[in-house]
């Protein structure tokens, strides 16, 4: 794949100035907000039919098509993960599901992790068995696993590393060349990484995508998407899914992504640090009965994290040694982490999943799986998105909350 290199700069300097000009009619140093949704088209025929061309995107006619606001986001975002083109989506979701309802037909196979996140989990048990494509749910961090999954019929494997919500590394690498040995494409859920931390196209990836409300917007503020990947790749999925599916963003939400990249470089690496700091606070701790950190060295898949990775991220899961209803004392008692769903943001959110509940409402699994990941998380866990807060304070908030409960 062709990567966009021509410039000299560098991902931060990218960051800020990729996808951004100085507006032509008033001289403003950003480009401004184009909340149209439809575009005065030209009289001549030639100039109409290269209006409606898929191959030039720089050219406006209806906003669920395209628009200028998202396609900046897509420039800067195509620069920053290194990909031919990008799309931008209206929800993490909404690029998932174009992406995988414009690549896969009845009769066709997947194989896709048996715990990721839970919209996704969706997709995998639910809808598209439903339109007649076979699944196969398996462990993606055991390779041997996703080489005997795959058949035939495989046109694509897909895995999140680190995944929703267990913290879980696969090995980009090795799986991409099982998926290209079978002819399959890999896809590449890398939402977690917040993109400065991994570059999964590089290592052998087809199709990378983001949930653009997490990190990469940052604030917590807009929801949004992102597929980026080969260009004629991303032109199918653009019209069959964009286009037909209606899963276009609002070019606020893509204006406010847009914004929040500017700081990308400087929160990723505030919000590593301060995870490192945190997991291993949580990792002395008495009453913490496990700790998964791709950072911590007792973190299954530290190895593959530590080389395809060039930073841990902010994302860690724990478990508390307390009784069911225990663990709602200790969240009750938690004064600055927020109870909260999503992730990514300034603010440290945590999320309590009691096991019943995950597995009984939020993944499908047969009973010898589910056993399996009883064993490993006991009455339930915690999904902890460490923020931009002085780490200090975040412990101290850990810190009294457990003793309060102990």
């Amino acid at each position: 794949m062709e990567k966009k290199t021509d410039s000299p700069w560098r991902f931060d300097t990218q960051c800020v100035h990729a996808g951004e000009a100085t507006d032509s009619d008033t001289g403003a140093i950003r480009k401004p907000i184009h909340m149209a949704n439809s575009f005065e088209l030209p009289t001549d025929v030639e100039e109409i039919l290269e209006v409606f061309s898929w191959d030039n995107l720089d050219k406006f006619q209806y906003t669920r098509e395209h628009s200028p606001t998202p396609r900046s986001l897509e420039e800067r975002l195509a620069v920053l993960e290194g990909s031919e083109d990008c799309i931008v989506a209206a929800s993490g979701m909404g690029a998932i599901s174009a992406t995988l309802f414009t690549l896969l037909s009845a009769g066709d196979h997947i194989v896709a992790p048996e715990i990721c996140y839970t919209g996704s989990q969706g997709l995998f048990c639910n809808h598209l068995p439903r339109f007649g494509v076979n699944v196969s749910l398996v462990d993606s961090t055991v390779i041997e696993d996703v080489e005997a999954a795959v058949t035939p019929e495989t046109k694509i494997v897909y895995i999140e590393t680190p995944g929703n919500p267990l913290v879980s590394i696969s090995d980009i690498k090795a799986i991409a060349e099982i998926a290209h040995r079978a002819g399959a494409l890999l896809l590449v859920d890398s939402t977690w990484s917040g993109l400065y931390t991994q570059k999964p196209l590089d290592l052998g990836a087809d199709i990378v995508l983001h949930s653009a409300t997490k990190y990469l917007n940052g604030h917590g503020d807009a929801l949004g998407g992102a597929v980026m990947g080969e260009k004629k790749l991303l032109g199918e999925i653009r019209e069959a899914g964009i286009v037909h599916l209606g899963a276009c963003i609002s070019p606020f939400n893509a204006w406010l992504i847009m914004r929040g990249l500017v700081t990308l470089p400087l929160r990723m690496k505030q919000h590593s640090e301060n995870a490192m700091k945190v997991a291993e606070f949580l990792q002395k701790q008495d009453k913490v009965r496990s700790v998964k950190f791709p950072g911590l060295p007792t973190t299954p898949g530290f190895e593959i994290a530590s080389r395809q990775m060039s930073g841990f991220s902010g994302m860690i899961n724990f478990s508390l040694d307390l009784e069911l209803l225990e663990n709602f004392e200790f969240v009750k008692n938690l004064k600055l982490i927020k109870h909260a769903v999503s992730l990514g943001h300034d603010q440290s959110l945590l999320i309590y999943v009691p096991t019943i509940f995950f597995f009984d409402d939020m993944v499908v699994l047969s009973d010898e799986k589910k056993q399996k990941y009883e064993r490993m998380l006991g009455e339930g866990f915690y999904r902890f998105s460490v923020g931009l807060e002085d780490a200090d304070d975040i412990i101290a908030d850990l810190s009294q909350a457990i003793a309060a409960v102990s």
